[in-house]
């Protein structure tokens, strides 16, 4: 038996593509290309997460805002209602101590004034004087002319006291056509007199209401603590029958005598 016949070189070539399929390669990446996706990729993520945070923050911080200018609104608004509540006790205060026609203190100040002035000062009863003042006629003129020329008088005659005494001085429309001063401070029975003259004289000054003039003269019953009393009541009653003995003796002021005592 012969040898099979040699075969040439290209066809030793096509034989060894049909024995041996050929091979699919995959081109490697370089090393350092794969880094610099890699680290891309990482910054990519850095950046979406932190416009996420920066997104979350400024949204919390929205919120933070918007919940500051609500409790400053809350503040301002709590207290405006504060001052209004404030205003209001203020205003119902002074209502209920003073007079509505002159806004002098009323009865009930002047009770209260006179009182706090009456306490002992550790060494007794410090000296405070009372003058009671009445209209004498004003009933009449207030009758004649109507209740409006009667207030505009009564207004005017509070002015006048008010513009006549001493700023340290109280004085008040207790009802009506009656008032009273509270003289507080080393008092002198010539001093008591003098003040009582001038206020006698302010307020019988001739009145100029609208075309009319009218004049109005007062009496004034003048009592001193501790001598004359040494309580509220007590010194109040002194002085107002002090004035009826000046308005009985149609002599402009009187002193409160113990006489006096015996007779009311």
């Amino acid at each position: 038996m012969g040898l099979p016949p040699c075969t040439s070189d290209r066809e030793d070539a096509g034989l060894s593509r049909v024995i041996s399929p050929q091979r699919t390669t995959t081109q490697a990446i370089p090393l350092s290309k794969r880094h610099k996706e890699i680290e891309v990729q990482r910054r990519g993520s850095e950046r979406t997460f932190d416009a996420r945070s920066i997104r979350k923050f400024e949204t919390r911080q929205d919120h933070l805002r918007l919940e500051v200018a609500a409790l400053r609104a809350l503040l301002v608004k709590t207290r405006e209602e504060l001052l209004a509540v404030q205003a209001r006790e203020k205003r119902a205060r002074y209502l209920a101590l003073h007079d509505d026609l002159t806004s002098l203190p009323n009865r009930r100040y002047f009770l209260e004034r006179l009182g706090l002035a009456l306490t002992d000062n550790g060494i007794g009863i410090p000296p405070v004087a009372v003058l009671y003042l009445d209209l004498d006629g004003f009933k009449a003129l207030n009758d004649l002319y109507g209740h409006d020329t009667g207030d505009a008088l009564l207004s005017t005659v509070a002015r006048r006291l008010s513009h006549a005494l001493r700023s340290e001085d109280l004085v008040s429309r207790l009802a009506g056509d009656e008032y009273a001063c509270l003289i507080s401070g080393v008092l002198s029975r010539k001093s008591l007199q003098q003040m009582a003259v001038a206020l006698f004289h302010v307020v019988s000054a001739p009145f100029k209401i609208g075309t009319l003039e009218l004049t109005v003269r007062p009496s004034i019953g003048i009592a001193v603590s501790p001598t004359d009393g040494s309580t509220t009541e007590e010194l109040m009653k002194a002085a107002d029958s002090a004035m009826y003995l000046a308005k009985r003796q149609r002599s402009s002021y009187a002193f409160f005598r113990t006489t006096l005592r015996a007779v009311t």
